[in-house]
């Protein structure tokens, strides 16, 4: 848990992902497109994948990927960052972290 909350706040938008989920690549490219360059983290290529699989289950963050980070807080899963584009407020956490700037 330790890793996964000190690899979150390096950065003003963080997103746990797996090189294999097709929804993971999905919220990379939602975030780029809004002007954000997130940490990106690959949990299967990381020697402590399966402790930050862990972690991230015990956040609430099932499946475990993609789990998105915003100023450090833990913001949820694909489902959820979809639901806060969709209503307008993901681009505004964005820009409060300042991960990106308008």
């Amino acid at each position: 848990m330790d890793r996964v909350r000190d690899l979150a706040s390096k950065k003003a938008a963080v997103i746990f992902t797996k090189s294999s989920c097709c929804m993971c690549h999905s919220i990379k490219q939602l975030f780029y497109e809004l002007g954000a360059s997130p940490a990106v983290h690959e949990i299967d290529k990381d020697s402590y994948g399966r402790e930050m699989e862990w972690a991230l289950r015990t956040l609430g963050c099932n499946p475990s990927v993609p789990a998105v980070f915003i100023g450090g807080n833990f913001v949820g899963s694909s489902k959820d960052v979809i639901s806060l584009h969709v209503d307008g407020t993901l681009k505004q956490m964005l820009m409060d972290a300042k991960a990106i700037w308008f």
